[in-house]
């Protein structure tokens, strides 16, 4: 019998479990481990769906002709023109990313550092992933020449690599591959036959319109799938809802078929009534325009209010160009943290973190990153408020740093870590 495939916990969803059993706990925690944006419905989006509460059919496999359309006009609209007839709909891009690597097959690329589910989604669809680290400055895309010379090497070994995963923008990194790499990573693509699978969840969550990421798509259209969701512009990850973008051509008609048998015999149908809320979301009236405009600019004034607190204590950080995550490198303090809290690596650091100090976040050793790294991921998209109302009013104000939740939250944050570097930094 074929020994089962080893299946761990989401690392952002095993330490969202451990502090919510902390918070219930009564114990004082901040949250910046998981990225799921907490922000409340936009209530136009909440009515479509209560509206479409008695459509209870299964539908089609691939989403229902409205969904598709409009989804095919909110990429049109971004420069990537397709056919509805070629949009999937799928219970979450997450499910989506994993079919579709059962639907290319063969082995995986995946970016250093690159999203938790990439290498492990692999491994579940019995691929191996093979890990090219990415340029500075621009994560979520492998660097081209090396992707070259990783592909060559495990060819050369007998492995069958036919597919890159890359993020734009990206997770964890909070940064934006340039068009010229972009494009290199496409003729790479392009010269070793491989698919490329462009996770763009993030597309609109770039802080600056004129510095907007550039899809693949457009260097290497007949062999780039695009996926996107409601989950972080729109702040709906518990509606589970994603969208995948297929190339027209032979490549991309054979993929899309092979990715619908595969959502037949897995989710049959994304529920109907969300498809209905999600068909006007993507249709973009000025509401929903409006929202997502505001939490970017909340995104952008909170993690830029963060990552503020951790270079001040002389962490490394690439500038945060969009999303709500910083990865901050705390190489510069390594001498430091080994000699008073005996840290040598970022699994220790963000246990230290977590334990003496109540914040939580992620190890670079969930991305991808080896053990000695001193890197951490944080997630700034848990600060905006415990209520409603105080999300709403986060949304709406003119500097959201300066409410007293918020502010509350940044001070915490640059307390600890002043505490953590030790006397003689700087601490704001």
């Amino acid at each position: 019998m074929t020994a089962p495939v080893p299946v761990t916990m989401s690392a952002t969803l095993a330490a969202d479990e451990v502090l919510a059993r902390r918070r219930r706990a009564g114990e004082q925690v901040l949250s910046l481990a998981g990225g799921e944006i907490g922000l409340p419905v936009l209530p136009a989006l909440r009515d479509r769906l209560a509206e479409a509460a008695d459509r209870n059919a299964y539908g089609s496999v691939a989403g229902s002709p409205a969904l598709r359309s409009a989804a095919a006009g909110y990429w049109e609209r971004r420069g990537l023109a397709v056919d509805p007839g070629l949009v999937v709909c799928g219970p979450g891009s997450k499910p989506l990313l994993f079919a579709l690597l059962l639907a290319v097959g063969g082995d995986v690329v995946v970016p250093v550092p690159s999203w938790v589910s990439y290498a492990a989604q692999a491994r579940l669809a019995g691929a191996r992933p093979i890990a090219v680290p990415t340029l500075p400055g621009e994560g979520g895309v492998p660097d081209p020449e090396a992707l070259r010379e990783a592909v060559a090497l495990a060819r050369a070994a007998g492995r069958d690599p036919r597919c890159v995963v890359v993020t734009l923008p990206d997770n964890p990194t909070g940064t934006v591959a340039g068009p010229d790499t972009v494009e290199r990573l496409a003729r790479a693509a392009r010269d070793l036959d491989l698919v490329i699978v462009s996770d763009e969840i993030y597309c609109d969550l770039v802080f600056d319109p004129a510095d907007r990421a550039v899809s693949p798509a457009v260097f290497a259209p007949e062999r780039t799938v695009v996926t996107t969701g409601l989950t972080k512009n729109l702040a709906l990850g518990g509606w589970r809802l994603g969208v995948a973008r297929l190339p027209d051509g032979p490549l991309g008609h054979e993929v899309h078929a092979r990715l619908v048998g595969i959502a037949s015999q897995i989710w049959s149908s994304t529920a109907a009534p969300v498809q209905a809320a999600a068909a006007y979301a993507f249709g973009e009236p000025p509401e929903v325009v409006a929202y997502v405009a505001a939490a970017r600019r909340l995104h952008e004034a909170v993690v830029r209010a963060v990552a503020e607190r951790f270079t001040a204590v002389g962490a490394e950080l690439s500038p945060v160009r969009a999303t709500c995550y910083l990865y901050p490198d705390f190489e510069p303090l390594r001498e430091h943290l080994d000699a008073v809290h005996g840290v040598r690596g970022g699994e220790a650091l963000a246990a230290l973190l977590a334990e003496r100090y109540g914040v939580g976040l992620l190890p670079g050793t969930a991305f991808g990153e080896s053990g000695h790294a001193l890197r951490v991921r944080v997630a700034t998209s848990r600060l905006y408020g415990d209520t409603d109302a105080e999300r709403f009013e986060a949304l709406s104000a003119t500097d959201p740093t300066r409410l007293p939740w918020i502010r509350a939250s940044t001070d915490r944050v640059a307390e600890v870590l002043a505490d953590l570097a030790g006397p003689g930094r700087p601490t704001s």
